[in-house]
């Protein structure tokens, strides 16, 4: 894996951080193929029952190295196929993988990059922090999923207003308009994601990927569909030794241990 992104697994907890602080964790083609091939190695690990994706820095991600897109451009190259190469199957992972994520944005989180923290789970955003769909900036419409996954987050209105003004939204206002999960002073926000993943990690976690299928296959479908997918996504997680223990414990006044199981 490259050097660009780290990865670090500790106590069931995967650990994914952006690492070129120096360019605010720009997304070079390098960095992204190391991204998607530290995601995907994440959502297949039985050991990982929760992630985190945080920024190295002062910033989570300022999104397309813009250079390197420059030089694509000079030499004809357009987009070097990074959307469908690069982005899509990286939001794909974080969004369907069976165990939940978490996005710690340290400060700027700007176009893929702030896609990058929409896909995930739950968002817990620094103090400093700030959203910015800055892709009409630079003359492109949204990609990395933010179309799907913003309106869902706020609603089409404020959507709508994030990607065509494209001005930075600030962490408190992030966490007024839904955007995020919780604003916490910088200093702690690396403590606090770490417990929020900790108390994921030590949970049921084929329950938390039916609670991701089940939200995902709602999202785009009717009433009498999603009972149905809840029916499946249920038979299969009373199969689970989670469910006969936490039942079990239920019936004796005690507190389950969950296996992921």
């Amino acid at each position: 894996m490259s050097d660009t992104v780290l990865y670090d697994l500790t106590d069931g907890i995967a650990t994914i951080t952006l690492n070129r602080p120096e360019a605010m964790n720009s997304l070079t083609a390098d960095t992204k193929v190391a991204l998607r091939e530290a995601v995907v190695r994440a959502g297949a690990d039985p050991a990982v029952r929760a992630v985190v994706l945080t920024g190295a820095g002062r910033a989570f991600c300022a999104g397309q190295d813009l250079r390197e897109h420059g030089d694509n451009l000079s030499a004809g190259r357009g987009l070097d196929g990074t959307v469908r190469d690069h982005y899509n199957p990286i939001v794909r992972t974080i969004a369907t993988m069976p165990k939940p994520v978490v996005a710690a944005v340290n400060g700027v989180a700007a176009g893929a990059g702030a896609s990058l923290a929409f896909a995930c789970d739950l968002i817990i955003a620094g103090e400093k922090a700030s959203f910015l769909m800055a892709f009409t900036k630079v003359g492109l419409g949204p990609d990395s999923g933010a179309s799907w996954t913003l309106p869902r987050l706020v609603g089409r209105a404020k959507a709508a207003e994030m990607l065509l003004l494209a001005e930075p939204v600030r962490a408190e206002q992030a966490l007024e308009i839904g955007l995020v999960n919780q604003v916490v002073p910088g200093d702690q926000l690396e403590s606090v994601a770490r417990a929020l993943a900790g108390r994921l990690a030590t949970g049921p976690t084929i329950a938390y990927g039916a609670v991701k299928a089940a939200l995902d296959h709602a999202a785009t479908h009717d009433l009498v569909s999603a009972l149905e997918r809840e029916a499946e996504l249920q038979d299969a997680c009373a199969k689970t030794s989670d469910h006969r223990t936490a039942t079990a414990a239920f019936l004796k006044k005690e507190q389950p241990g969950f296996e992921g199981r």
